[in-house]
């Protein structure tokens, strides 16, 4: 047996920290986009032109990379993205 696979379900489930993982910001019927840009800016230290061009990708494509890094980087930034009231999720690179 592979040793990423659980003995339950036999499924690769993989643990190496050098995994790469990205935080994706989904469109939602809620936030203003000027909000949105805001939080950007805010939390990723971005300037308005990198925030408004992340903040478009997000209303006309559905969704947007925001950031990627380690599990707990990229799981801090889905908790803030949370805390802002933003939609967030997060996976693997590459998935």
């Amino acid at each position: 047996m592979d040793p990423r696979e659980t003995p339950e379900t036999g499924s690769s489930v993989s643990t190496r920290l050098e995994d790469v993982w990205v935080c994706i910001v989904w469109n939602d019927p809620v936030n203003l986009m000027d909000y949105v840009t805001h939080v950007f800016q805010i939390h990723f230290g971005w300037p308005r032109a990198k925030a408004e061009k992340k903040m478009l990708e997000v209303h006309e494509r559905g969704r947007s990379v925001v950031s990627s890094g380690s599990l707990e980087r990229t799981e801090s930034d889905v908790q803030a993205m949370h805390s802002f009231g933003l939609w967030a999720t997060m996976r693997r690179s590459g998935e």
